[in-house]
């Protein structure tokens, strides 16, 4: 078997040299129609341009940048990934970092170059000197202060490609999930050792947060511990069940073909019971009276024994 060597690197930045060279080596003055890619007729590699904010990459990012990749054979896929300053202004605030979105996108392996400080909008003159054959986007019009569709131009000179986002996965998802269950990951990084004021919480939030973690470590360990005790009931009963077994099994060896010295055995038992629990009798005892007549001796007879039935 051989084995050969693998090697991966990140995507290149558009102003580092590799990139610049892939550029210079473009004849752009060749141009390429979607039916000559869709024919893979194309003499040159595809120069397809994939833009977006790219906010906490997730698969759904994934997903577009692979279809941009695998819309035509011999793709080389650049992506433009906007500013800070251009999506506050424009889009909204951001959870990542231009400079962590930069190289979030630029880890995908569906990548061959990423543009920083990619532009809202795609003028003639930007497309030109990045020689882009075709857009990749989705289909949804995306507005500016001047068009209801950046992408409109692209569309009537057949440079645009549609790509589908994926049903349910988004950033602005994501987010709303967060804030959703805050508690739940406010918690979870105080845990984790993250302080009060880098959680930008109170005082008292942050006790009440740390209490709600112990009672929750206690009603885990509470089940762990009825999870054993209920493993070790289990074996009690077993164990039960077996010497109960074993003495129904002796016993009836030791009785069950005599049964005169059973029915002995508890006749036996029944007398020495009633030994027990009967009295002794009273003596007999007489009154004189003034004549010392016998007739007016009163006697006291002992009370009957008692009848076990």
């Amino acid at each position: 078997m051989i084995i050969k060597e693998s090697f991966c690197d990140a995507a290149l930045f558009s102003e580092d040299e590799g990139a610049r060279k892939n550029l210079e080596q473009c004849d752009y003055s060749i141009k390429i129609t979607k039916e000559m890619a869709e024919r893979g007729e194309s003499p040159r590699p595809i120069r397809v341009y994939a833009d977006g904010a790219f906010d906490l990459f997730h698969q759904g990012h994934a997903r577009i940048l692979l279809q941009a990749k695998n819309c035509f054979p011999n793709v080389y896929l650049i992506v433009g990934v906007c500013s800070d300053k251009t999506l506050h202004r424009l889009k909204g605030r951001t959870v990542m970092d231009e400079e962590e979105r930069y190289n979030a996108v630029r880890h995908c392996r569906y990548v061959d170059e990423v543009l920083r400080d990619a532009p809202w909008e795609h003028s003639e003159a930007f497309i030109a000197a990045h020689k882009i054959d075709f857009v990749a986007h989705d289909d949804i019009p995306y507005p500016s202060e001047d068009t209801e569709d950046i992408y409109a131009p692209l569309k009537k000179k057949g440079m645009f490609i549609a790509t589908q986002r994926t049903e349910g996965v988004s950033t602005s998802d994501i987010v709303a999930r967060i804030v959703r269950h805050y508690d739940v990951y406010a918690r979870r990084n105080l845990a984790r050792g993250y302080s009060a004021k880098e959680l930008n919480i109170s005082y008292l939030r942050e006790k009440k947060f740390k209490f709600q973690n112990k009672m929750e470590s206690l009603k885990d360990k509470s089940k762990e511990l009825l999870g054993s005790i209920g493993e070790r009931k289990d074996d009690i009963i077993n164990k039960w069940e077996e010497k109960s077994k074993e003495f129904i099994d002796n016993f009836l060896m030791l009785f069950g073909r005599n049964r005169n010295k059973l029915k002995s055995i508890l006749t036996g038992s029944r007398s020495r019971i009633m030994n027990a629990i009967t009295p002794p009798g009273s003596p007999s005892r007489s009154y004189d009276d003034e004549d010392d007549d016998s007739d007016n001796e009163i006697i006291i007879e002992p009370p009957s024994k008692i009848r076990l039935t």
